[in-house]
């Protein structure tokens, strides 16, 4: 069976949910848990919540405690932080310990938008690298004395002249990190053009004392199963690859542990599904908002299934747990996982120049805090 362990955790499957704006609330995690235990036979890897800015949680927006819940049953309970101040990193790692809200903390440094790389933050941070390890360390001493290990996730570095990863790997290993990830694209790739897996391999070469894991392009089962294999990586991380397509986990939870993977939803079980999203959704935002919010996973479940254009959109618009009920009804149970459905998914844009603030290149020992970096919204 392939394990990981993260500092005190003990995972049966080396594949981590990577946290996605308005996709990884505790009605998706639960959705992905409950689809692969019926599916696989257990929970066995690690669900990441949506990101939350450290400053917002400190000062208790409540959009952003929301955003904190977990299922009552979920363990691990897993939160990122979005961070450019190690007093403010320090206070929201304290926060989580003190009042038990998570068993692991992971931090983002890989966000690519411009409005967060224009401030500094994001995967413009790592380039500062005397800041991003007082960052990394403020987290670590927060945590002290718990079971509570900290984890870091990254990208390849802003553009082809500015690689940052493997400095980045060695400093967060160095102040105390149970693991990094990478996502191996640059900030100026963002989502376009295919991941350099190549780099995964450099960065586990580099970093040999924690474990390293991948991100990008796993759109099946057996692209993770190729990349630990062509990376020597220790883990998976997983984000585009499953919108849509929830039960992506246990397909991944068998096939790197070489048991038989389930076969893929018919149109039926899928529309089974779309409806149970539906109701987890209702009970954390509310039907109306929960209604809104899964109209944008409309398009991800149905795509290469014959639903047909008016049934695409009513769906993107319906706004009642009923009128979904009248919707799902109408559509053929017995269809089958249409291979059209695989592949990439999700957001890819353009490639582009990335947006940093004046001067921010000019000296990577600069450890002065970006000045409005953390005032964005939680969750991206």
């Amino acid at each position: 069976m392939s394990s990981l362990k993260i500092g005190s955790l003990e995972l049966r499957s080396p594949v981590v949910l990577a946290p996605m704006a308005g996709i990884t609330n505790v009605a998706f995690r639960t959705l992905c848990r409950e689809l692969e235990t019926a599916r696989a036979g257990s929970t066995s890897g690690l669900y990441v919540c949506e990101m939350v800015t450290a400053r917002a949680l400190v000062e208790r927006q409540p959009a952003t405690l929301h955003m904190t819940t977990f299922g009552p049953t979920e363990s691990p309970r897993s939160l990122q932080l979005y961070t450019v101040d190690p007093d403010t990193t320090y206070a929201a790692a304290k926060m989580i310990v003190d009042e038990n809200m998570a068993d692991h903390i992971d931090m983002n440094f890989g966000c690519p938008v411009p409005k967060v790389t224009s401030k500094g933050g994001g995967a413009a941070l790592p380039y500062k690298r005397t800041l991003f390890g007082r960052i990394v360390a403020a987290a670590v001493k927060a945590t002290e004395g718990t079971n509570i290990p900290v984890t870091v996730k990254f990208r390849v570095g802003i553009d082809d002249e500015h690689h940052t990863h493997l400095d980045a790997g060695r400093i967060a290993a160095g102040e105390g990190a149970a693991a990094v990830a990478l996502h191996a694209r640059t900030a100026a790739q963002r989502y376009s053009g295919t991941a350099d897996w190549g780099e995964i391999a450099r960065l586990k070469e580099h970093v040999t004392d924690v474990p390293v894991l991948g991100n990008g392009d796993i759109f099946a089962a057996e692209d993770a199963v190729r990349m630990m294999a062509e990376t020597g990586c220790d883990g998976v991380v997983v984000g585009r690859g499953c919108l849509g397509r929830p039960w992506l986990f246990a397909e991944l939870s068998a096939a790197l542990n070489g048991t038989p993977e389930p076969t893929p939803p018919t149109l039926g079980e899928v529309a089974v599904i779309i409806r149970r999203h539906a109701e987890l959704l209702a009970d954390h935002h509310g039907e109306g908002k929960g209604l809104r919010e899964l109209r944008k996973h409309v398009a991800w479940y149905l795509r290469g299934f014959p639903a047909g254009s008016d049934m695409r959109v009513a769906m993107a618009m319906v706004s009642t747990l009923d009128e979904l009920d009248g919707l799902l009804v109408q559509l053929p149970t017995d269809v089958p996982f249409p291979k059209d459905a695989e592949g990439p998914r999700g957001r890819q844009g353009s490639p582009g120049k990335v947006s940093l603030p004046e001067g921010w290149l000019d000296d990577p020992e600069d450890c002065l805090v970006p000045a409005g970096a953390d005032l964005m919204h939680s969750g991206g």
